[in-house]
């Protein structure tokens, strides 16, 4: 069983509503032993604040597998990278250090890293993942790209991700606004070093030619 290659994993963090319907869902799956291998971001936009659905990017090079030191981390031939092996597993962290999405998760108490394996029990037969099924604002997608530009005319997939000077490909991909001169890739440290807008308020001061007071009736 594998996961068929047209079918894709698609994540539009702009239809996110953050009723956290993937959380629970994921929550439900037994290979997950009763945690949720999703979560939300809440990130801080200046004007309002977007919820983001975090899942496994399932990278083409996974830099978890690369630095795991007991081998307990493999990316199958269809590009998913697994949850670690329980009788590998030393539970170091090395990949929670290591992964430039922060998705992994260990679990002191259960001395593992557990984390999105893209549902494989069920994409591996066809089936959508349990979050994608849930997701009323289809936030998550699991379809194939012409069904993706079907219903997204406005945007475009992209799985291709800058940090520095190193440079990630993904199973996953995350929608972007169509423009013309839409970058063909999502340049990570960038973003994360813009500034939102200008939020200050500029208070009356002693001197002031106009009386901030003048039409309060007391």
């Amino acid at each position: 069983m594998s996961v068929p290659r047209h079918l894709e994993f698609f994540v539009d963090p702009s239809r996110c509503i953050g009723c956290r319907s993937c959380v629970e869902a994921c929550t439900e799956c037994d290979t997950h032993r009763g945690e949720s291998m999703i979560h939300l971001e809440f990130v801080d936009r200046g004007a309002s604040v977007q919820t983001v659905p975090v899942v496994c990017m399932h990278c083409e090079q996974p830099t978890c597998a690369e630095v795991c030191p007991a081998d307990a981390i493999k990316r199958t031939g269809d590009g998913v990278v697994q949850s670690a092996r329980k009788p590998r597993c030393i539970a170091c962290g090395n990949c929670v250090v290591a992964c430039p999405f922060g998705v992994p998760e260990l679990y002191i108490d259960r001395a593992i890293m557990m984390k999105c394996d893209m549902c494989y029990d069920r994409t591996s037969v066809g089936k959508k993942p349990m979050c994608a099924t849930v997701c009323p604002s289809q936030a998550l997608f699991f379809g194939t790209r012409e069904q993706i530009h079907a219903l997204r005319p406005q945007s475009m997939p992209t799985n291709t991700f800058r940090f520095g000077d190193q440079v990630i490909r993904t199973r996953v991909n995350v929608m972007v606004p169509r423009r013309p001169a839409a970058p063909a890739q999502i340049d990570v440290t960038a973003a994360m070093d813009e500034r939102p807008p200008s939020r200050a308020v500029r208070l009356p001061v002693v001197g002031d030619d106009a009386d901030p007071f003048a039409q309060v009736e007391v």
